[in-house]
């Protein structure tokens, strides 16, 4: 298996015996290199020594020798500077197109780690690697940890800076599409994007001191002041009540004004949904946050604290809908303000990463600095992914780590990809 033969070399877990060329000279690996994962030599700058004499130049890593030509490296100049070329089975000698033969060295992954490995990939159990959890050092934790999060942090300003490309560049729209999509808490992100990418809010400020006003057009974009759109059951309600007529009135006043189209309301997800997370209900929700100016990126940036962040994004739903949750079903009055662990939830997936993306943006370091701060002084998510972790004796103290967690799940461990992560890293390890 070639990618564990790169993960031998890499982390130097190679044979205990003396190391040599096929011609018998002694090897002394100083260096393995940078492992490169796009085209050309596997590894760069490696430092080894070849019967006394050191070289730096590229490494070559094949299963069989004969691979260096069944991939046309004996053609290609960028192999020209390989010094040594490393494989279990040696079959034959090879040369650069130069015509000049490389110094061949026959390695065997330890088979403990081929074993071990191979646990890995086939265990039904997540995570794979719980056995050496509880061993581990707070260091090794502490700095995996830490580069999973700012990985995560990484990866969601990619997200950010795609919708400010889709918004023609405008950070401030982006920052209000990423606000939308964490509405969705999950089961309604998607339609929550499609539908904030669909509000044009050049045309929504025109209207700004009227709330009544931004509702009818987020509820319209949305799809949801169409008659089918109403349980069958409250569609008479919601017609004698009044409020689902004037809002549809107004929305076809200003969607023919400003050319609006709404998108499908069929994109919308009510299964299984808590009443509380109806699109109506955070809609209703966004409209009062984005009419009461606390949905906008410079007041977000000035924020430094999670209490300032609490009270920025605290948000309610308009009065029609404190005794609804869909039009025409009546329900006792709530003033359904977003929950606690709702917010929590808003600071950690849009608050924090927008901080953080404007900071790679401009180039501030202070932002990032604050991103993770911030992240330090949330709570940890509770989740099924945190709680296995917690199972397996993990400790997870602030929402930075539920993040790392996350992350590593995803990008890691859903994937197997063992061999890029520390913690497959100390399991291998440990099998020599």
């Amino acid at each position: 298996m070639e990618i564990l033969l790169h993960y031998t070399w890499k982390h130097k877990l190679l044979p205990f015996t003396e190391l040599t060329t096929t011609d018998g000279r002694e090897v002394e690996v100083i260096d393995t290199g940078l492992h490169n994962r796009n085209a050309g030599p596997d590894f760069f700058n490696a430092k080894v020594k070849i019967g006394g004499t050191l070289w730096v130049g590229n490494v070559e890593i094949h299963t069989k020798a004969s691979d260096w030509y069944q991939h046309g490296h004996d053609h290609d100049p960028h192999y020209d500077n390989v010094v040594l070329h490393v494989c279990e089975t040696i079959d034959t000698e090879v040369q650069n197109s130069r015509g000049q033969y490389i110094p061949q060295m026959q390695v065997s992954v330890p088979a403990q780690v081929r074993e071990h490995y191979e646990e890995l990939l086939k265990t039904d159990q997540y995570p794979p690697c719980y056995q050496i959890i509880p061993d581990l050092s707070r260091l090794t934790v502490h700095a995996w940890m830490a580069a999973l999060q700012t990985e995560r942090l990484e990866r969601k300003t990619e997200d950010i800076r795609r919708r400010a490309e889709l918004c023609g560049g405008s950070w401030e729209e982006a920052y209000f599409v990423t606000l939308a999509r964490s509405y969705g808490f999950g089961i309604n992100s998607d339609a929550f994007e499609q539908w904030a990418l669909g509000v044009p809010l050049s045309a929504v400020g025109h209207h700004r001191d009227d709330l009544f006003q931004i509702e009818a057009i987020f509820m319209g974009q949305a799809g949801l002041l169409e008659l089918d759109t109403v349980p069958k059951h409250y569609q008479q309600d919601a017609l004698n009540d009044g409020y689902f007529a004037k809002l549809r009135n107004e929305y076809l006043y200003l969607a023919h004004k400003f050319g609006l189209k709404p998108m499908d309301a069929a994109r919308w997800n009510f299964l299984r949904l808590r009443p509380q997370n109806f699109p109506h209900i955070r809609l209703s929700q966004l409209a009062s946050l984005y009419y009461e100016r606390k949905a906008g990126l410079s007041q977000l940036l000035e924020c430094k604290t999670v209490d300032q962040l609490k009270t920025l994004l605290s948000s309610h739903v308009t009065p029609y809908w404190e005794t609804h949750y869909t039009f025409g079903s009546l329900s006792a009055k709530n003033e359904k303000h977003l929950s606690y662990g709702s917010l929590n939830l808003l600071i950690i997936n849009t608050a924090v990463p927008m901080i953080f993306a404007m900071g790679r943006h401009r180039q501030k370091e202070e932002y990032c600095d604050r991103a993770f701060d911030l992240m330090e002084q949330l709570r940890p998510e509770n989740n099924h992914i945190i709680r296995l972790w917690l199972q397996c004796g993990l400790p997870v103290e602030s929402a930075g780590d539920s993040q790392a967690l996350i992350q590593l799940k995803r990008e890691y461990c859903d994937r197997r990809d063992c061999l890029r992560c520390r913690f497959g890293y100390e399991y291998l390890r440990a099998a020599r």
